[in-house]
């Protein structure tokens, strides 16, 4: 995902890209996932994406809308257990979050209402 406005945060098992798109500003977030052959043969792929897909879900709504996010798995997450998965795709899908709010944040002072990854309502700036 690349262009104006776009973020990325990544770590040692994934890399989560996101960006705000403006005709989609009421639209709920998108998310996709990539999971490449370098993690490894098509059995060992799909439980990476599965179990991204679950860690996804549960975060769904701390993520605001209008925001397309990819999540991108390195080929370290085929051998990373749940918990581990589970904490590197939180820490990286909050940074990349508050650093797209930072960058809409100073891009303008429009405002929306979100909910932060820990489930707590916030109405502010857009972002």
């Amino acid at each position: 995902m690349r262009g104006s406005g776009a973020v990325r945060a990544g770590g040692r098992l994934i890399v989560v890209h996101a960006n705000r798109a403006d005709a989609r500003a009421d639209s709920p977030p998108r998310v996709g996932f990539v999971v490449s052959k370098a993690v490894g043969n098509a059995v060992v792929r799909n439980r990476t994406k599965r179990r991204l897909r679950a860690a996804t879900a549960s975060r769904l709504t701390g993520i605001p809308h209008g925001v397309d996010v990819v999540v991108r798995a390195n080929p370290a997450s085929a051998q990373a257990g749940w918990d581990e998965l589970e904490a590197s795709l939180a820490t990286q899908l909050e940074s990349a979050v508050r650093k797209l709010e930072q960058r809409t944040r100073a891009a303008g002072p429009a405002t929306s209402r979100t909910t932060s990854l820990d489930g707590r309502a916030a109405t502010g700036p857009a972002g």
